[in-house]
Order: C-alpha cells, then structure tokens, then sequence
C-alpha cells in the first residue's frame, strides 16, 4: 500500500535547534518527515518518533545527491515541501538544485528560514546579517523563476527565538577597537536568548501558516518579527541607525575613540 502522506524534508535537525522543533510539528500533523543533520546520532530523538532520518552534510555535493536518490526511490520521485535551515547560502542553493524536479512533480514549496538580521543592521553581526540578506533575495528570485511550475517559496522572517545557535559566545580580542564597550558586546550576542519565543511555539505558528492552501509570500515569526516589519513598512531605514547604535553602545564609540586617541 502506497503511502499518501505528503512529505517534508528538513534540514539542520539536531536537538535544540528550530530544524528539530518543525520537523516534530510537521510529524504531528500528519506529515511524513524526513529528517537530517551531519550524523544520525544527533537525530535519535526524532527516529524515536518514527521520523525518517539521514545523514547529511550540507556542503557536500556528493552527500545531496545521494540523499536526493535515496529520497527520489522512497517517494516516487517527489517533494512537497523542501525547509532548509542552514546558516550556509550555498548549502541551501545546492539543495534547492537537487530537489527542483521532485518539487516541481509535486507542485510543492520551498520554505527558507531568513531572519530579521536581513532588514535590521542588527550590530556586530554584519557578515551573519549578510547572508540572511543574500538568502531572503534568492528566495525572492527563485519564487519568480519557479512559479510557471507551480512551486511555491516562502521565507520565514524569524526574530528572537530560543535555540542553540548563541550557545558559543566569544570574547572581543584585546586589541578590538571596540573593547570599551565589551560589556554591550556581551549583552548583544545573547539577546535573543533572553527574550526568544520558545522553539516548539514557533514550529507550531510556522507549520500552522505553511499548511493552509494559500500561505504568504513571507511569514513574520518570532519575538521582535511582528515590530520589525511594522517599523520596516512605515518607518525610514534610518530609524535603524539610531535604535541600534543606542541600544549597543556604538554611540559612544566616537567620543571614547576621540579619547583615547588624545
């Protein structure tokens, strides 16, 4: 007997993370899920759910083709919903290629979780900022370059939410020029873990938006998502000048650097 699920793949699943909470949301809904993380020891909890799980290292082109055959042979050869969660653009560009033809037999959807960093000059993060900017464009482009084939993209614009991602937290190097504000420096990488929506309420509202017929281009989800775009829409970009070199210390970097130089 065929199995008539319609079927997710996820990827970044270790436990903690947002990865793990949707591909638990996504399983609860009926969902046939396939999970996967660099190695399958990280995702014992979600095969203990009965979630199909894979081994996948992202910056492999040898490793998404594999999984690409593999997952090819067990649905007969499609894909309804595609949801990468990778810091990594290029990762995500690899799977999207992989995957095309078995989303477009499926008329299925393509969900990339960017970030408010894309929109928000968000301090002392520029590179990570970059990258969820270059991710929201590319979803952007492809939603065009896909829609004569019925395949739908979506960008989850995700605030504040608790995870494993600012676990790591680094010191400023002694010569940082921005060492007389170490202490906001501190503050600033754990922000969101202080404020963040837990992980298991945002899976829910992410999957809750994304399985209705007709889902928004973008999802504004997390603490902060929903002021982010009220103050984006109405407000010039300016405004984010002015609230971040405040709430970070930069504003008083001018006068310590003109200080320290005397």
């Amino acid at each position: 007997m065929s199995d008539s699920r319609r079927i997710v793949l996820i990827t970044g699943c270790r436990p903690g993370g947002i990865g793990n909470s949707l591909a638990r949301e996504f399983h609860s809904k009926g969902y046939r899920v396939f999970a996967t993380a660099r190695s399958k020891d990280h995702l014992v909890d979600l095969a203990e759910l009965g979630i199909e799980i894979f081994a996948l290292d992202v910056t492999s082109p040898s490793d998404i083709q594999d999984i690409r055959a593999d997952i090819s042979e067990r649905t007969g050869g499609s894909l309804d919903i595609l949801q990468t969660f990778e810091t990594n653009l290029f990762a995500v560009m690899r799977m999207v290629q992989a995957f095309a033809s078995l989303l477009i037999q499926a008329k299925g959807m393509i969900v990339n979780i960017g970030s408010i960093v894309a929109i928000v000059p968000y301090t002392f993060g520029s590179s990570y900022n970059a990258s969820k900017a270059a991710l929201h464009s590319y979803s952007d482009t492809l939603r065009i370059e896909l829609s004569p084939f019925n395949v739908k993209v979506v960008v989850v614009v995700t605030g504040g939410v608790l995870s494993r991602l600012t676990l790591n937290k680094q010191d400023l190097p002694q010569n940082s020029i921005y060492l007389p504000i170490s202490s906001e420096f501190r503050y600033r990488q754990g922000n969101s873990q202080r404020t963040g929506m837990p992980n298991d309420v945002y899976a829910r509202k992410v999957v809750k938006e994304l399985i209705t017929p007709h889902p928004s281009k973008w999802l504004w989800k997390g603490t902060m998502a929903s002021r982010v775009w009220f103050l984006s829409t109405f407000f010039p970009r300016g405004i984010w000048d002015f609230l971040l070199s405040k709430r970070f210390g930069i504003n008083k970097m001018g006068a310590l650097w003109k200080k320290r130089l005397a």
